[in-house]
């Protein structure tokens, strides 16, 4: 796009080829002839770009300088943009590897922590004495606890002795849970058959009865 002729100023878009997942890279460049080109460089810029970093922006600024200085007293517009073309298409080419190295890098940082969560710290004699330390002392505390709790429960416990000295009703409670029992005790006489029902052989009629 011509936007000037006096001095000669006009823009080039120049687009990569399509990567991996169709994406492309792409930048806009501004070239102002001086008055002696070719045998002085023409004036250039990016004026606008799409899917580039700062770093690519700084690698392309560098390239132009250097394309110009080799070309210098030849049309050089060409030789520029091609030289651009290029390094788009190797920057989408890079696109591509930085995203199969993240990948990758994500897959290894995963099989790593499942590699911790399985394998757990490698066990040295420094952290297994911790360890150990540590577990002690929180064994030693668990006794001691059960310990005072046995001995808070056996001064609680009453004996047989202390109960009847609180309560001297105690020794009249056996008395009077006989009676209140007998007089509620009921029997059901219909269990019984009437004696002479039952075949029962007298004593006296027995050969082997001895009456002393």
């Amino acid at each position: 796009t011509v936007l000037s002729e006096k001095p000669t100023t006009f823009t080039i878009t120049v687009t990569s080829e399509a990567g991996e997942n169709d994406e492309t890279v792409q930048t806009t460049l501004k070239f102002t002839y001086r008055e002696k080109y070719p045998d002085e460089a023409p004036l250039y810029e990016i004026v606008s770009q799409e899917n580039l970093d700062d770093n690519d922006v700084t690698d392309i600024i560098k390239l132009l300088e250097q394309q110009a200085e080799e070309n210098l007293g030849m049309v050089m517009i060409f030789t520029l943009v091609s030289a651009v073309q290029e390094k788009l298409n190797e920057i989408v080419d890079q696109i591509k590897t930085r995203r199969e190295e993240e990948k990758k890098q994500k897959e290894r940082e995963a099989e790593e922590e499942e590699k911790q969560r399985f394998h757990g710290t490698p066990v040295t004699i420094e952290n297994f004495l911790n360890w150990k330390a540590k577990f002690d002392a929180e064994l030693l505390e668990i006794k001691r606890k059960k310990m005072k709790e046995e001995e808070q429960a056996g001064k609680n416990k009453l004996s047989g002795k202390q109960l009847f000295e609180m309560d001297h009703n105690l020794d009249t409670s056996d008395i009077q849970f006989l009676e209140e029992a007998g007089n509620s005790v009921e029997v059901d006489e219909s269990l019984f058959q009437e004696m002479d029902d039952l075949e029962l052989e007298d004593e006296e009629d027995d050969p082997d009865y001895n009456p002393v």
